[in-house]
């Protein structure tokens, strides 16, 4: 995983990158919270391990900035503070974790091996409502974590509608992508009744159909 380290005693900085790193993290590491902005601003991260208390702007006063724009990273707080109040607001905001120090690093490194494993599960596998989902990497559709029998052409709706989840899939759009192998030219009366029959086949109804213009699948609310 590549990891922004945000630590203000040296000492302990140069220890937890050394430690990540040699377990086979690609690690970034800081000891101020206006430098650790700056480099948020510019690069993508898979995950935060962030000091509470540091120098200038504080690990919980950055969870909150990349909250109000938005920006969801997974974050592991590591602290000496065991303030209940900070340490709820921290997870009201989208805290993965919280070590109190002082700790093991071995015990760092799990906590985050297991973050990655469920980041990895959720790359591939989406929640479409609250009964169905969808892994992309075997293109399988489950009810209730039961897989689902539908044509190869389903499938490909399914796996295209989640791409694209929040935006509207205008019928050019189902013909470039879905429809791509056809040799012909596919209507929009064709592709509307294949999706229809597989709205049909759902026990939960979750692909939105936008009236004149296409089909979505709405982003799920938090």
């Amino acid at each position: 995983m590549k990891i922004l380290l945000l630590e203000d005693d040296i000492l302990l900085n140069e220890s937890i990158a050394k430690y990540l790193t040699t377990i086979g993290h690609v690690i970034t590491s800081v000891r101020d919270g206006n430098v650790c902005l700056e480099i948020l601003e510019k690069e993508k991260f898979d995950l935060l391990v962030f000091d509470i208390n540091v120098p200038n702007i504080d690990g919980l006063s950055i969870l909150e900035k990349l909250h109000a724009q938005k920006k969801i990273i997974p974050i592991i707080f590591i602290s000496t503070l065991i303030d209940i109040e900070d340490i709820s607001r921290a997870f009201e905001l989208g805290c993965y974790d919280y070590l109190k120090k002082p700790f093991h690093l071995k015990e760092l490194g799990i906590r985050i091996d297991r973050i990655s494993k469920t980041a990895k599960k959720e790359m591939h596998h989406k929640v479409l409502s609250p009964a169905y989902s969808f892994d992309c990497e075997t293109m399988t559709l489950y009810f209730n974590k039961e897989p689902q029998v539908l044509s190869k052409r389903q499938l490909q709706i399914i796996e295209f509608l989640t791409h694209n989840r929040g935006f509207v899939c205008s019928y050019d759009m189902f013909r470039e992508s879905v429809w791509s192998d056809c040799d012909m030219f596919v209507d929009d009366a064709t592709i509307r009744t294949e999706i229809n029959r597989l709205k049909n086949h759902l026990k939960e109804d979750f692909i939105v159909n936008v009236r004149g213009i296409g089909y979505m699948i709405k982003t799920p609310c938090h």
